[in-house]
């Protein structure tokens, strides 16, 4: 499948596929032309890499997990153990804002100078 043939399929830019070659997410072979030539099952890797970005999911937390998935028998175990970590690590987070936001709220109850404009 040839790159405009792929970003047609996956709706996306020629250039985000250059991209997701260029961090190594993706790899095609080159033809004699010099043209980018990208195996079928592609599609479906970009496709995953689009879902998790939608996820919240940076390139490189995809970069790091996606041979764990991809080259899994069975990916959906894979799968639910990375969505799960990323489910901690967002719970994580929003407890430390809360609890800055606590803090916030104490100090301006407090007359802080900190909050003083």
């Amino acid at each position: 499948m040839l790159i405009g043939e792929l970003a047609t399929a996956a709706g996306l830019s020629r250039e985000a596929l250059r991209f997701y070659e260029q961090q190594g997410l993706i790899r095609a072979r080159r033809l004699p032309n010099g043209y980018r030539d990208y195996p079928e099952e592609v599609l479906m890797l970009v496709q995953y890499i689009r879902t998790a970005q939608q996820l919240g999911f940076t390139l490189a937390e995809i970069g790091d997990r996606l041979p764990a998935i991809w080259d899994a028998p069975d990916p959906a175990p894979a799968v639910t153990q990375v969505l799960s970590a990323k489910l901690l690590e967002i719970d994580t987070r929003i407890a430390a804002l809360q609890a800055l936001r606590q803090t916030l709220a104490e100090r301006v109850l407090a007359d802080c100078p900190l909050a003083a404009s």
